[in-house]
């Protein structure tokens, strides 16, 4: 399979330490695709999970080894934390292995647009004042995942199309749900539209997406644990949500067309 080079590469929601980290999918991922710049967007080290049970396989160890020599090998990589990893929160603009870590940033893609790249948990009230219902339903919609990865073996075991989301596909049937992703994105929209960006790159909700709301770019990366999708800025400054399946090359989930290009 050959190698995907990108300008920019961002990912978010990885929960290593998790026992919900698609990691077999994100090892293929990093195999494969190459950039100048990867942004790592927040609740990459789920020290949530870590602080209730020791969880770190071998191959968790073996993610932050390739995250390491891209940035050996010239990658400039930024970790942006998120409220999984809020403690990096305190080594704002330090640099370790080659890594910068920053509470957020402002990426300019080669067509000049101004990004804010942030986790997102700064713009979700329950998880910024009512942090003990944030872990409450982190907790459930971790049983939720485990619940969706035995199902997902069982499915591929049948023949059935293996690549599922339980918990996605709750999102979408429960209105609070579907309320609280609509209100998350007015949120971030609302705030930082007079702010002089274009747009904003995030994660935190696990809700894969890229449009546009009242003249501003929202952009959302997905996560590792589900949907294992990510955004890409091609070489000739193009973004694009791309889905990974292990072992495939990526499938496009939804491009930025040429209304979008020119922003």
């Amino acid at each position: 399979m050959p190698i995907n080079a990108y300008r920019t590469i961002w990912i978010s929601d990885l929960h290593l330490g998790s026992t919900q980290c698609q990691a077999d999918v994100l090892l293929d991922f990093l195999k494969y695709n190459e950039s100048e710049k990867l942004y790592l967007v927040g609740d990459i080290i789920d020290f949530w999970a870590l602080s209730k049970k020791m969880y770190w396989p071998r191959d968790h160890n073996t993610i932050i080894q390739k995250v390491l020599r891209k940035a050996r090998h010239g990658t400039q990589i930024i970790y942006v934390p998120g409220n999984h990893d809020e403690n990096v929160r305190d080594y704002d603009s330090y640099v370790f292995g080659d890594i910068t870590v920053k509470n957020s940033d402002i990426h300019t893609t080669l067509l000049g647009k101004r990004l804010l790249v942030v986790h997102g948990d700064e713009y979700d009230t329950i998880a910024k004042y009512h942090r003990w219902l944030a872990k409450l339903g982190s907790e459930s919609y971790d049983l939720l995942l485990e619940f969706n990865r035995y199902l997902r073996i069982i499915r591929r075991w049948l023949g059935v199309q293996s690549h599922f989301s339980l918990s996605a596909y709750l999102k979408f049937k429960v209105k609070n749900a579907v309320q609280f992703i609509s209100d998350y994105e007015q949120s971030i929209v609302n705030t930082l539209k007079d702010d002089g960006l274009d747009g904003v790159v995030c994660g935190h909700i696990h809700h894969a997406e890229i449009k546009e709301i009242e003249g501003f770019l929202y952009i959302n990366t997905g996560d590792f644990v589900e949907s294992c999708t990510a955004i890409v800025e091609h070489t000739n400054g193009t973004l694009e949500l791309i889905r990974w399946l292990r072992s495939e090359q990526s499938l496009p989930y939804e491009t930025m067309d040429a209304q979008f290009s020119n922003l």
